[in-house]
């Protein structure tokens, strides 16, 4: 299997990765056959003593409000894969609220790099509708942190049961995937009536945690940090991630089908930039 080399700095999130890398040799292995109880459910005020660490540097001097229905977060409680969690976050204003909508973060408290990515959208959004994959270490709450154009943050959250995602091998060809970096492919659903599209980035997403079987090291950190999806000239969303994000970063989200032709832009953490344009209409 091939081995990438970073042949530049990975970033803040891929550093703490590799930091970690030393103290966790066999993260994947032992979190994955551990038994339940050692998973265990912890207490309530355990659960959240990891966000209370954690906060005050991702969101440094904000006040935090709960959302209420103004943000949605879909997690499954016990995921399938570890290294391909099922998100959707679902962001609507009531009626008569004056204020629009600005970003949303998406948080793993317990993963070694817990920001997993920030989506910066479109000026004057009122809606949005956004699903990913991604990749959860141990059991951990998962939270969706929308900011308002006031300034105001507002946070839902969803305790998920998964254990090893960021450890996890890779599921497709280390070669294959490679040899493919940057492919993109882009879907429309107006057809079927739903107002979505989907980007999917060919792109392996190397967590630095991952082990590779030929030389049993590890395996350097290159993921996708930065994506920005534009119809036309006006922005959809652009996205920070970081290690959290699934191998073959795929987006669903939001979308009203017009003439402009939607534009992706990617860049990994070795400063490789990848770009595609599709038709409106998806092809």
């Amino acid at each position: 299997m091939m081995r990438r080399s970073p042949s530049r700095t990975t970033g803040r999130a891929g550093l703490v990765a590799l930091a970690l890398c030393a103290a966790l040799p066999l993260a994947g292995p032992a979190l994955a056959q551990a038994p339940e109880a050692a998973q265990g459910a912890a207490t309530e005020p355990n659960r959240e003593a990891t966000w209370a660490s954690i906060r005050p540097d991702l969101f440094p001097g904000k006040t935090i409000a709960e959302a209420g229905a103004i943000v949605q977060l879909d997690a499954p409680g016990r995921a399938e894969d570890a290294a391909l969690v099922p998100i959707t976050i679902q962001l609507a204003l009531p009626a008569g609220d004056p204020r629009t909508l600005k970003a949303v973060t998406l948080v793993v408290d317990e993963n070694p790099a817990p920001m997993a990515g920030r989506f910066t959208l479109a000026e004057g959004t009122r809606d949005f509708s956004l699903s990913l994959r991604a990749r959860v270490n141990s059991y951990s709450f998962v939270r969706a942190v929308a900011e308002t154009s006031d300034g105001a943050l507002l946070m839902t959250k969803a305790y998920v049961k998964a254990a090893g995602g960021c450890s996890a091998p890779a599921t497709k060809d280390t070669a294959d995937s490679i040899a493919h970096v940057g492919e993109m492919r882009f879907r429309s659903f107006a057809a079927t009536g739903r107002p979505e599209a989907q980007v999917q980035i060919r792109h392996p997403n190397f967590s630095g945690l991952q082990i590779d079987p030929e030389t049993r090291g590890y395996t350097p950190a290159w993921f996708v940090r930065e994506v920005e999806v534009k119809q036309g000239e006006k922005l959809i969303f652009a996205m920070e991630g970081g290690i959290s994000i699934s191998e073959d970063p795929t987006f669903r989200f939001s979308y009203t089908p017009s003439s402009d032709q939607v534009s992706v832009r990617a860049e990994d953490t070795e400063g490789k930039v990848f770009t595609r344009t599709f038709p409106g209409g998806g092809s």
